[in-house]
């Protein structure tokens, strides 16, 4: 077989396995990039959950995404709440370049990441 057989097949089923909407739009959530210090995550973090007006009320102590209790888990949940709520107001998955999108859904265990399409 050749390799540009393997790679569209490749390509093909990567497409229809990504959660999709029901109009065909690619489900998307914004995460901490894995590259970005905890420094610049907590700075970023503090942004979001200050004048930035995400909800960070779930990533609180005894709440269902506190644990794993990491800057980069909270990042995560707190970049993809300001995402989520204002992404179709002209806010973005940026923040100075800490976060990404990701198309897998980084929910876990009782942590629910929000989704709005």
């Amino acid at each position: 077989m050749s390799i540009l057989w393997k790679r569209t097949m490749l390509a093909l089923l990567i497409v229809s396995i990504a959660p999709k909407k029901s109009d065909g739009e690619l489900e998307q959530w914004c995460i901490a990039d894995e590259q970005t210090p905890d420094g610049e995550l907590q700075i970023a973090l503090d942004w979001a959950c200050g004048k930035g007006g995400a909800d960070c009320s779930k990533i609180q102590v005894n709440q269902p995404c506190y644990l794993p209790n990491t800057v980069r888990d909270h990042a995560s949940y707190a970049f993809n709440t300001y995402f989520q709520k204002f992404k179709h107001k002209g806010g973005s998955c940026y923040f100075k370049g800490a976060a990404i999108i990701t198309e897998l859904d980084p929910s876990h265990s009782s942590c629910q990441y929000e989704f709005h399409p």
